[in-house]
This record gives structure tokens, sequence and C-alpha cells, in this order.
């Protein structure tokens, strides 16, 4: 867990640095940074999802997620808790929850996110996370000046997702070949692809209810492998 928890603090610490700059930056500077990362951001998931060759999982994988994170309501479950704390900690109510929201679905769907947790409870490497650490921290700095402090309360997400993975580590191993990591990377890389256009403001796509499209091809090797006995 050593690797998620400086995760989750690096993320806490660039949320305060971030409050710091927060006003200090006009109007017209936070729009076009806004953009430049909402590029980088569709240029990181392009990157990954053109790891894949399996085109047709991916759009199996794409289909069968998002009719369970349509069912899990997985994305009106994350608005509903931004807005929880939205309500707690912010009287005037300045955007937390869409703050919380994105920041969380961009430090989660990376495949950083799920090869380093899984590196970190399979042999305890966390060079991974401790590399996604740094890129978290550094962006959250921004993320915070643009969003607000709603980007601070995404390392309950990221402490969660990552620490879950890492605890169940062990148990996926068998089935950990470069092929599935693969097709999860080409999964996540069109999610943060998504999550580009939703930046932009150029299509609002409910991307936190296609976060389970992630593992469907980890079941479908699961189960492959194990029809095969």
């Amino acid at each position: 867990m050593l690797g998620t928890i400086v995760n989750t603090i690096a993320i806490i610490v660039g949320s305060l640095l971030g409050l710091v700059f927060k006003g200090g930056i006009p109007k017209k500077y936070n729009v076009t940074i806004m953009h430049a990362i909402s590029l980088a951001v569709i240029l990181i998931g392009l990157r990954m999802a053109f790891k894949t060759d399996g085109i047709l999982l991916v759009v199996f994988s794409l289909v069968i997620g998002s009719l369970i994170g349509e069912l899990l309501r997985i994305e009106d479950r994350l608005e509903n808790f931004g807005k929880l704390l939205e309500k707690r900690f912010s009287k005037a109510g300045n955007g937390i929850a869409k703050g919380f929201v994105v920041a969380s679905l961009i430090y989660c769907v990376g495949s950083m996110a799920i090869v380093g947790s899984l590196e970190s409870g399979l042999s305890g490497n966390h060079q991974t996370l401790f590399a996604k650490s740094a890129l978290d921290g550094f962006s959250s700095i921004i993320f915070t000046s643009l969003f607000g402090i709603g980007v601070l309360f995404s390392s309950i997400s990221v402490f969660i997702y990552q620490g879950l993975i890492t605890m169940t580590a062990s148990l996926m191993k068998p089935f950990l070949v470069s092929a599935v990591i693969n097709q999860m990377s080409g999964v996540g890389g069109l999610l943060i692809i998504a999550i580009g256009f939703n930046l932009l403001e150029i299509q609002k796509i409910k991307v936190g209810n296609m976060l389970p499209a992630i593992f469907i091809p980890l079941i479908y090797y699961m189960i492959k492998q194990l029809a095969a006995f």
C-alpha cells in the first residue's frame, strides 16, 4: 500500500498548493491552460489506446462495462458524493463536485493506476506508483487552481480504488499476462480520451459509468482460462 499512500499524499499536497494559486490566474489564462491540458489528456489516451490489437474485445468491453456502470449508476454516485462534499465544505458552492469527479476519473482510469497498483501488490515494486505520484501531484496543482478544492477530495477515490487493486492483486496474478494488461490499457485509453472531450466540452460522456469496462478483458481471460480446464 506504500505506493498508493504516497500517491494520495502527493495529490493532497498538490491540491493545497493549487489553492494558493487559485484566483491569482486571470480567467483567460485559465481557459487556455484548460484547453492545453485537455489536449494533453487526449494524447495520453491515444497512446494508451494504440497498445491494443484486439479491437473486438475492446468494443465488447466498452459495451458490457457501460451497461454495468449504468446499472450501478457510478457517474451519478460520484457526482452525488461530490455535491455532498460541496454542501459540507462550501457555503457558496463553488464547483467542488466537478473538480472531484474530473480529477477522480483522470487519476483512476489510467494504466499507471492499474498496472502500478498490481505491481505494488504482487511484488512490492512501487516505482510506477511513485512516478504516477509525481505526475498527479503536479497536475493537481493545475487542476485545483482551475476547479478548486474538489480536486483534493479525489485523493479519497485514488486511495480506495488503487488500494483495492493492490490488496486483491495476488488473487489475479495467474491471469495478468501482457496481452490482458494491454487490452485493459487500451480500454482505459479510450476512457481518457472521453475525459478530454468532456474537459473541452465537446460532448458530455458519462465516463464514470464506463469504468467497469477496464476490467472486462481480465474477466474474459479468467473465464477463458477456467473453461480450458
